[in-house]
C-alpha cells in the first residue's frame, strides 16, 4: 500500500535530515503566508516523522498571530481547533498526540496539513480516517489550506475519490506546488 510505504521512508530518514527539510519547508511558508498578525493559523503536533514545525509555530504568536492545533472531538466528525501557546499545559487524544485540553474552538484562516503523499494536482494523501476532508468540508469561511511534506512524498496520482477536497497549496522543502486556479 503507498501510504505505508510513504510513511515508512519518511520514518527511514535521520532525524537531522528531518530537521534540514523541515527547515526549507518553513522558510517557503513564511515566504507563503508573510506576516502572520490578527489570523490564526492551524498547525499540528508531528507524528510518525511528520515535518516538525513547532518552531515556526511558535513564532506565529511572537509576530501577532494565533496558533491552533485540531482536535478530534468525536470518531466520525470533523476536526475542531483549539489555541495553542507554548507555555500551555496539553492533554493527549486517543493516539496520545498532544492537544489543548480546554478553550474555545476556533475557525483557522489558514489551515496546514501535513501529507503522506501528494499529486500534483494538490490531493492530499493522509492516513485514511477522513478527518481532514471532513473538516474542510463544513469550515466557513474556507481558510486557506496548505499540505505540508517532503518532496519525496510526490506520487502520479491519489486516485481522489468524490469526497477529497484538494489543498490549496502543497508546500515542501523544494517547492510552493499551487492548485490550478488558486
Amino acid at each position: 500500500m503507498e501510504r505505508r510505504r510513504l510513511i515508512s521512508e519518511r520514518l527511514s530518514l535521520d532525524v537531522a535530515i528531518r530537521h534540514a527539510l523541515a527547515d526549507g519547508i518553513t522558510t517557503r511558508l513564511s515566504e507563503l503566508i508573510g506576516r502572520p498578525a490578527n489570523r490564526v493559523i492551524s498547525g499540528y503536533w508531528p507524528f510518525r516523522g511528520e515535518p516538525d514545525l513547532r518552531s515556526w509555530m511558535r513564532g506565529i504568536e511572537v509576530h501577532g498571530g494565533m496558533c491552533a492545533l485540531p482536535v478530534v472531538v468525536e470518531k466520525d466528525a470533523p476536526l475542531r481547533f483549539r489555541i495553542w501557546r507554548s507555555d500551555m499545559p496539553l492533554g493527549r487524544d486517543q493516539w496520545n498526540i498532544p492537544i489543548p485540553a480546554e478553550g474555545d474552538f476556533v475557525t483557522p484562516d489558514i489551515a496546514l496539513a501535513p501529507v503522506a503523499g501528494f499529486d500534483r494536482a494538490c490531493y492530499r494523501l493522509g492516513y485514511g480516517g477522513g478527518f481532514f476532508d471532513r473538516t474542510l468540508a463544513v469550515l466557513s469561511p474556507p481558510p486557506l489550506v496548505i499540505g505540508i511534506g517532503h518532496a519525496a512524498a510526490e506520487i502520479a496520482t491519489i486516485h481522489p475519490l468524490p469526497h477529497d477536497i484538494p489543498m490549496d497549496v502543497i508546500v515542501t522543502e523544494r517547492e510552493t506546488l499551487r492548485r490550478a486556479g488558486v
